[in-house]
């Protein structure tokens, strides 16, 4: 058990509490993002519910409950939570592409889709306002999924292949532009909780809540309720990046289980075993996630593409408000002049048009970045906050640097939560950001 997840000495722990039947009904799964919190839970799930004797809960058990679980088409298995999909399923798509013949390749991509299309249970849905919109692209996926398990790749055109892969990648990105909502609805944890008091079909029901901070007060207080007496036929498991966002009431009744950055090692390993792809030793030298990384690069807006655009943008504003600074016969701060000393040649090399107003210039970041499709928005705002903050490291933190990073930070801050929280358009949160930024080097 527990094969699948890589270089994690917490699922030792787990594996020790599981075997020792010391399991807690009640878990949180915490850490950073890619190291193995989702696939830790849903592995749970399958452990738990595996009906074998012979060899309990083997990565390749044949039993019909290890089978459906694998698959994640268990009626034992409830999953929520918005999530990163479209890389991911991207990547999967490509990898089965590449590789048609293989069922370990098909099965991956089945499996990447079943990620997404599990939250949309008709068990969650049920009065759903959204169904009505997104009630057609379940049922397309539905039916392309089960062609794709159909499927003998002996017998198909690699066009037939690429079309339906396409399709499928099309029905996910849909679903997931339209499907979710910025928190976890009231609804989805007040349906959940109806669905674990109900006797399972198997041994025991698994309820998985992803990024679990990422609910309001009403659906807190909901899943406290359920928390504090949860049925004995069910296990629910939290999983989150941020531990500190988890409610102390609903911390007290988990049992913690912290999940560790990878080493490179590892990071090459996972994606070796899981996508087939070899990383060379100078692709991985970087501070962030190789896995986070080769993920991204499968989608439309990935960091190399939006990176040039970030830039292009601090330069602007930076321009834009030495304009306003240059009127008032005030000289323009170090800040200001450093921003475009630094970036003004990768901005100028990205071919966009200086511009000298706010409007046009975010007309130009939504036509550049597809409207931020794919939830890149958020990772536009951190390549901004890291090009501000590379200008202060720079400056050896002088403290009015320091000063004004803060300041870009809250305004981000703030921008983000009008999106993801308060359902703002990114449109609106992109302009009311940016002019609030020049105000703020215009004052200093």
């Amino acid at each position: 058990m527990f094969e699948n997840i890589i270089e994690q000495g917490v699922v030792s722990q787990l594996k020790d509490d599981i075997l020792g039947n010391r399991y807690a009904p009640s878990m949180l799964f915490y850490g950073p993002p890619e190291t193995g919190k989702g696939s830790a839970a849903l592995e749970l799930a399958r452990v738990l519910s595996c009906e074998s004797d012979a060899s309990p809960a083997a990565w390749k058990c044949s039993c019909p409950s290890c089978e459906r679980h694998r698959y994640l088409q268990h009626d034992d298995l409830l999953i929520m939570g918005k999530k990163p999909f479209i890389a991911e399923i991207t990547a999967c798509s490509n990898i089965y592409l590449r590789n048609p013949s293989s069922q370990g390749a098909k099965h991956l991509f089945f499996r990447s889709l079943r990620k997404l299309q599990i939250r949309f249970s008709p068990v969650l849905m049920e009065d759903d306002p959204k169904l009505g919109k997104i009630s057609s692209v379940l049922q397309s996926l539905d039916e392309k999924l089960n062609d794709l398990l159909l499927t003998n790749s002996a017998e198909q055109s690699t066009a037939a292949l690429e079309k339906l892969c396409g399709s499928l990648v099309k029905d996910a990105i849909t679903l997931d532009d339209e499907g979710f909502g910025s928190v976890i609805p009231i609804g989805h944890i007040r349906n959940a909780a109806y669905w674990c008091r109900l006797a399972p079909n198997g041994k025991r029901k698994v309820l998985i809540i992803e990024n679990a901070h990422e609910m309001r007060d009403e659906a807190r207080n909901s899943l406290l309720k359920l928390l504090e007496e949860p049925p004995a036929s069910v296990n629910i498991v939290l999983t989150t990046q941020r531990r500190e966002a988890i409610l102390p009431t609903i911390l007290s009744r988990l049992r913690q289980y912290r999940f560790m950055k990878r080493s490179i090692e590892g990071e090459k390993e996972v994606l070796r075993r899981v996508f087939q792809e070899t990383v060379k030793d100078e692709a991985a030298e970087t501070s962030g996630s190789l896995i986070s990384s080769y993920l991204e690069s499968f989608l439309p807006q990935n960091t190399e593409k939006l990176y040039p655009l970030a830039a292009w943008f601090v330069v602007s504003l930076a321009r834009i408000a030495a304009m306003s600074i240059k009127k008032r016969g005030v000289d323009i701060p170090q800040y200001i002049a450093a921003l475009g000393n630094r970036y003004a040649p990768i901005a100028d090399a990205s071919g966009f048009d200086r511009v000298l107003r706010i409007a046009p210039l975010v007309k130009t970041l939504l036509s550049k970045s597809g409207n931020f499709e794919n939830d890149s928005f958020s990772r536009f705002l951190k390549l901004c906050l890291d090009l501000f903050a590379g200008v202060s490291k720079e400056a050896n933190d002088e403290p009015a640097f320091i000063a004004y990073n803060e300041s870009i930070k809250r305004l981000a801050n703030e921008t983000m939560t009008a999106v993801e929280v308060l359902n703002i358009s990114a449109a609106l949160a992109l302009e009311a950001f940016a002019f609030n930024l020049k105000n703020a080097f215009v004052k200093g």
